[in-house]
């Protein structure tokens, strides 16, 4: 027994003083007190290898085993899961290059325009900016709150641009071209609108949803004109244009701070979060419908009674064209073609581009927004369930077209040519306006089954604007900036400004508005499991204005 115990030690030894098999040593170092090393009477053809080497575990080994150098430090380990960069950082770097590379071949074939000065060089400068501004306002987050809406930082970023001395000078952009963009930028939001439309709902909506979205935005349009005709000075006509572009209510602030209250359950029992968003369509199609009625009237010459008949021809030309239009979307392209998707999109946005354009060479301004809205929805309803991957590629659209849309409209804004009392008596009118809004809701809603508590928080909620604003907010001034009229150009820049106050001030008080005021004045379900509410958990996806726009 002694001598078989022995054996493996000698045999060992043996093969040291050999030479044959120098890393034996080395292995045995390694080795665990509970590690056996078993020897099998096994002959190997190669004289450099023998039966101990062979049966020694390799796992053990600290030498590389390609290179037979020492293992890498953890410093190079480290290094090489971050080289070459993944993810988030991979993505901008990609993004940041391709965006150089355009740049760089625009830039080749232009020159002049990509310099300093120049149109391709504002625009650029103008978005970079409104993006990475939108960006950080989105990151402002308050606890239990909705978080504040982008386009306030896009928005802040023009006015910014266009009102600092040195930047003003290197940041240009001409006004035909500034025009272009954002009637583009129209279009893009009308077909998304378009498309957004439920039409099953439509079929469903309750009287209470029928007051709330025709109700306040009438009475607030007519406040605003009957108000900036005697403080102002505007127009009817113009008063009512002002009017309607304030009358909207703004989705891209409502619906996620109402997400975000139904996620927790507040007042879902009473149907109050989806009375508001659906109610919130159909307010802009009503107060869209309106504007480019008004704007028609704006643009005509004769006697009123002509006008109104001249604006309601527009409206009803526009509402054919759009059902025409759609309806032909409907069957082409068919189905059985090849990248349907991307056909669809591409005559969506192409009409809607064209409807919009070729509505002001026509010489009838107001039909296009509505044929865009109009064709959009009559081409969803045909294409049923099919459509929501269509509606994502109008979102992309969107996404690119929304920092210019809000950057442009800021940078319309110049401090040294603003008159005191003109801001002042914009603010006015549009507070006069949302106390009579405010109170109106509150009188649309009182035979609907709401408590008092209710009846506040959905006045209150019915409050903020923001993206229809900065859509047709300048379409009047686009106008009349082709007549070259001094003194409709002061009209048309009036209501820009009125909107833009209108964005600064009720966007980011509504949204706190609604934050603040939802989980006191509404009230959660007496029985939370009975709706799929089970308390809100800290692994919860977070609710914010990409997710629920």
């Amino acid at each position: 027994m002694e001598g078989t115990q022995s054996r493996p030690h000698s045999s060992i030894s043996r093969g040291t003083d050999e030479g044959l098999s120098p890393i034996c040593n080395h292995a045995e170092s390694h080795l665990n007190v509970d590690q056996m090393l078993q020897l099998v009477p096994k002959r190997s053809d190669s004289p450099s290898v023998t039966e101990e080497t062979i049966f020694i575990p390799h796992s053990v080994t600290s030498v590389d085993a390609c290179t037979n150098t020492d293992p890498p430090d953890k410093c190079c380990v480290a290094l090489q899961r971050v080289c070459p960069p993944r993810g988030i950082i991979a993505a901008l770097i990609t993004k940041v290059t391709m965006a150089a590379v355009l740049f760089g071949v625009v830039w080749s074939i232009t020159v002049k325009e990509c310099e300093p000065g120049g149109n391709l060089f504002g625009i650029v400068v103008l978005f970079i900016c409104a993006v990475i501004a939108g960006r950080l306002v989105g990151l402002v987050h308050l606890p239990r709150l909705p978080p504040f809406p982008p386009l306030l930082g896009m928005l802040l970023a023009g006015i910014l641009l266009r009102n600092i001395p040195v930047v003003t000078d290197a940041v240009k952009i001409d006004k035909d071209w500034s025009a272009a963009l954002r009637s583009i930028a129209l279009a893009v939001i009308l077909a998304r609108a378009g498309l957004g439309l439920d039409g099953s709902a439509l079929k469903k909506l309750k009287g209470v949803c029928v007051r709330v979205a025709m109700g306040p935005c009438l009475i607030e349009a007519c406040t605003i004109a009957l108000v900036s005709y005697y403080i102002m000075k505007l127009p009817l006509v113009w008063g009512f244009i002002l009017g309607f572009v304030l009358g909207a209510v703004s989705p891209a602030v409502v619906v996620p701070s109402m997400l975000l209250l139904q996620k927790d359950g507040y007042g879902v029992e009473q149907g109050i979060p989806t009375l508001l968003m659906a109610a919130g369509s159909f307010d802009d199609i009503l107060a869209i419908t309106g504007f480019t009625t008004c704007l028609g009237m704006a643009s005509a010459t004769g006697s009123t009674w002509f006008n109104l008949l001249r604006g309601g021809l527009e409206v009803l030309g526009g509402l054919v064209a759009g059902i025409l239009l759609g309806f032909f979307l409907q069957y082409f392209p068919s189905k059985d073609q090849k990248h349907v998707v991307m056909k669809r999109s591409f005559f969506v946005l192409g009409l809607s581009v064209f409807a919009v354009f070729g509505s002001n060479v026509a010489g009838f301004p107001g039909s296009g927004g509505l044929c865009t809205l109009v064709l959009a929805f009559v081409a969803g309803v045909g294409w049923d369930e099919s459509k929501t991957a269509v509606e994502d590629i109008v979102g992309t659209a969107w996404e690119i077209f929304q920092p210019l849309l809000f950057g442009l409209i800021g940078a319309e804004i110049t401090f040294s040519k603003l008159e005191g009392h003109t801001v002042g008596l914009g603010i006015a009118c549009l507070l006069i306006a949302l106390t009579v809004r405010i109170l109106f809701t509150f009188v649309m809603v009182t035979c609907a089954g709401f408590n008092f508590k209710e009846k506040i928080f959905i006045a209150l909620a019915w409050m903020p604007k923001a993206t229809v604003q900065a859509a047709i907010g300048s379409t009047a001034l686009d106008m009349v900036r082709k007549k070259g009229d001094t003194e409709l150009e002061d009209y048309g820049m009036n209501v820009l400004t009125v909107a833009v106050l209108s964005i600064l001030i009720t966007a980011p008080i509504g949204a706190l508005l609604i934050g603040l005021s939802g989980p006191y004045l509404l009230q959660r379900p007496k029985n939370p499991a009975a709706w799929g509410l089970g308390g809100r958990q800290s692994t919860d996806t977070p609710v914010t204005y990409e997710s629920a726009i």
